[in-house]
């Protein structure tokens, strides 16, 4: 039997030739939602990571977590001002300077 274009193409047909190597086909969404949930985990790890080498105490962390926690609905130029020193502006000295 003579090969021609056709029984070649028949013969390298991607999945043909992956099912022969016992390989299965990939699909670039399948790559995407891969790499997006390495990603979340990659966060996940690194915001823990920068908890705990926080240079706070852990009890102030935790009440500064739970103050952010419940304050999470409100306004953010109110939240910065009621932060003080630690969101960087002082409120009594306005500004510190």
């Amino acid at each position: 039997m003579a090969m021609n274009w056709k029984n070649m193409q028949k013969a390298l047909d991607r999945d043909v030739v992956l099912e022969r190597l016992g390989l299965e086909r990939r699909t670039p969404t399948g790559d995407f939602f891969t790499g997006l949930g390495l990603f979340s985990v990659g966060v996940l790890v690194g915001a823990g990571l920068g908890l705990m080498f926080a240079p706070k105490r852990g009890e102030d962390m935790r009440s500064a977590l739970n103050e952010a926690w419940r304050n999470r609905g409100r306004g953010s130029p109110d939240y910065q001002r009621d932060l003080g020193v630690e969101g960087g502006v002082s409120p009594a000295t306005g500004g510190g300077h």
